[in-house]
């Protein structure tokens, strides 16, 4: 079985009134290649006649977002023209390649009529080869998600992208990264084969999971050593685990605000071609 090495508390990071969990980067892990950044916002519920999320316009390159709303709605909008509602259940994927703009909001009708709301944002890296390709993006509701069973129903994945258990991900997506949300009712348990040359991303959003023999609580970032491909996952309480695996690209990276390169120096390209509008212009 493979060994966990370290378990990661999320730290909390409030953005005004809208709570927030972030496990990754913290003082102890910068980064499990090619997952950069994750930040978990909610579970909270907002009163009507709210100002809902507060990610108003702003640029990306080089990275790809890929956002799981649990609870409430995201309405996005780029500078590439895409716009689109996603509510519970659904997942939007946007790669930024060369650069663009975009905000996420919440939908007037959210501000109007407030709700529960529990969303995560995950970044992925894109490979030098990759970075400056052309922006793409795709928003799909729950049900345009793929989705995996066991036989017992006591255990359901939604296939966000690669393969899970035979089933492929709802997501065509530049690299081959594989992304999973997967709900575990009580007392279920399953096992998984990951390659050993792939990193693995195990976050517990809600509940507590034992893998490997290890207990995983709430809000903790599970990281892994690479001496086998077997993870035994077992729930003995009502769980959701967000579960990517990747070959890492080994290479340099290097942050800049929105912006995730190789180098100082295209960094700062960045910053010059988005303050030019090399990255597009925004119009409400």
């Amino acid at each position: 079985m493979r060994n966990i090495k370290k378990l990661h508390k999320a730290e909390y990071r409030p953005m005004g009134d809208l709570e927030t969990w972030s496990p990754l980067p913290t003082r102890n892990l910068q980064m499990i290649d090619p997952f950069i950044f994750l930040n978990h916002h909610g579970p909270q519920k907002y009163p009507p006649n709210n100002n809902g999320l507060p990610f108003g316009p702003h640029p990306h390159r080089g990275m790809e977002t890929v956002t799981f709303i649990l609870d409430g709605d995201i309405a996005h909008k780029d500078s590439d023209g895409h716009y689109s509602v996603i509510e519970s259940g659904g997942v939007q994927w946007m790669t930024a390649g060369r650069g663009l703009l975009h905000s996420e909001i919440s939908s007037k009708e959210f501000k109007e009529q407030g709700g529960p709301l529990e969303i995560l944002q995950l970044w992925v890296n894109l490979p030098k080869r990759l970075k400056m390709m052309q922006p793409a993006y795709s928003g799909l509701q729950e049900e345009q998600i793929s989705v995996w069973k066991n036989k017992e129903g006591s255990i359901r994945a939604q296939v966000v992208s690669g393969n899970f258990k035979g089933i492929r991900g709802a997501f065509d997506t530049p690299t081959s990264v594989a992304l999973s949300l997967v709900h575990f009712e009580e007392d279920s348990e399953i096992q998984l084969e990951i390659p050993k040359s792939d990193n693995i991303f195990f976050y517990v959003i809600r509940g507590a999971l034992e893998v490997n023999e290890i207990k995983v609580p709430e809000l903790h970032l599970a990281e892994f050593s690479k001496n086998s491909e077997i993870l035994n996952i077992t729930a003995k309480e009502k769980s959701i685990l967000l579960l990517g695996h990747a070959e890492p690209f080994n290479e340099n990276v290097v942050f800049g605000g929105p912006f995730v390169m190789n180098s100082e120096e295209e960094i700062q390209q960045a910053y010059e071609d988005y303050k030019s509008g090399k990255m597009g212009s925004w119009e409400e």
